[in-house]
C-alpha cells in the first residue's frame, strides 16, 4: 500500500507503539484518526500535522465509544486501513492477578479489538484495498511465565487475524498480525524491565517497532514477528515445546523472584 494514499485509523495512539506510529504514518503523508483516551501524549504531532491528524477520545471498550469511533471514520470519506494498538499488560503469576485486571485485560485486548474491527469492516470493504493490522506479541506464540492473562489475550488476538484473514480472502481486505518481541514503553513495569535486563532479553524501542510495521503495510505483509533470537524460538515452541519448557523452567525462579517483587511494591 501507499502510505500516502492511506485513511488510517489507529487505537492506542498514546502509547509508544501507537505514538511512534501515528509519527511515522504522518511523515509518510498518511491521514490519522488518532483514538486514545487521552490527548496530551498526541499534542506536540496535532500541532505539527494538523492537515493529516485528528484525535478523538474514546473508550474502546464501551459501546458508546465506539460508535463515536465509527461515525469519526464515516465523516473523513471512510478507512483504508485499521491499525489495533490498543492494549494493556501486566507482569505477574496469576495467582498475583484479581478478577478485575483479568477482565480489564481481555476486555481491551481481546473483545474490544473484535467489537470495533467488526463494526468498521463494512467501510473497509467499501475500498479498493483494505488492511487491518493487529499489534499482537510474540507471547502471542509462546505462553510465558508471569504472563499467563497477557498471553491468552494476544494468542487469542493471533487466532483471530489468522482467522479473519482467511473469511476475508474473497474481499479485497487483507489482515496483518504484528508480533513484536519486548519493548520499551511505559505498559512495562519496572519489575518487568529489570527482568529482560537481568535475562539479557533483547528490547527494542517503539520507533524501531513502528518503522517494522510500516514496511509490512507497504509491502502487504500477512504477518510479522519482530527480533532475533525470538522468531526462532516462535518456531522452536511450536515444533518441539518441550525444548522450550525446560529452558524457561531454568528461568522460572528468576521470573518468580522478580514478579514478587513487584507484587510487593504494588500491595505494601
Amino acid at each position: 500500500m501507499r502510505l500516502a494514499d492511506c485513511r488510517v485509523l489507529l487505537t492506542g495512539a498514546s502509547g509508544g507503539i501507537g505514538l511512534a506510529l501515528a509519527e511515522q504514518l504522518c511523515a509518510r503523508g498518511a491521514q490519522v484518526l488518532a483514538v486514545s483516551r487521552h490527548r496530551d501524549a498526541l499534542a506536540e504531532l496535532l500541532q505539527h500535522h494538523p492537515q493529516q491528524l485528528s484525535w478523538i477520545g474514546a473508550d474502546l471498550r464501551q459501546a458508546q465509544g465506539r460508535q463515536r469511533i465509527l461515525e469519526a471514520a464515516r465523516a473523513m470519506g471512510g478507512i483504508n486501513v485499521l491499525v489495533n494498538a490498543a492494549g494493556v499488560n501486566r507482569f505477574a503469576m496469576l495467582e498475583q492477578v484479581d478478577d478485575g485486571q483479568i477482565e480489564e485485560m481481555l476486555a481491551l485486548n481481546v473483545t474490544a479489538t473484535l467489537q470495533l474491527t467488526r463494526g468498521l469492516l463494512p467501510l473497509l470493504r467499501q475500498q479498493q484495498h483494505g488492511l487491518v493490522v493487529n499489534v499482537g506479541s510474540i507471547y502471542g506464540s509462546i505462553g510465558y511465565p508471569g504472563y499467563a492473562v497477557y498471553c491468552a489475550s494476544k494468542f487469542a488476538l493471533r487466532g483471530f487475524s489468522e482467522a479473519l484473514r482467511r473469511e476475508l480472502a474473497d474481499t479485497q481486505v487483507n489482515v496483518l498480525y504484528v508480533a513484536p518481541r519486548a519493548t520499551r514503553t511505559s505498559m512495562n513495569s519496572q519489575a518487568a524491565m529489570a527482568l529482560n535486563a537481568e535475562l539479557k532479553v533483547g528490547v527494542d524501542e517503539p520507533e524501531q517497532v513502528a518503522r517494522a510495521v510500516i514496511a509490512a503495510v507497504e509491502k502487504d505483509l500477512s504477518e510479522l514477528y519482530l527480533g532475533w533470537p525470538e522468531k526462532f524460538f516462535v518456531r522452536l515452541n511450536g515444533m518441539l515445546p518441550g525444548l522450550v519448557d525446560r529452558a524457561l523452567h531454568k528461568q522460572l525462579p528468576i521470573i518468580r523472584r522478580f514478579s514478587a517483587a513487584q507484587h510487593s511494591k504494588d500491595h505494601p
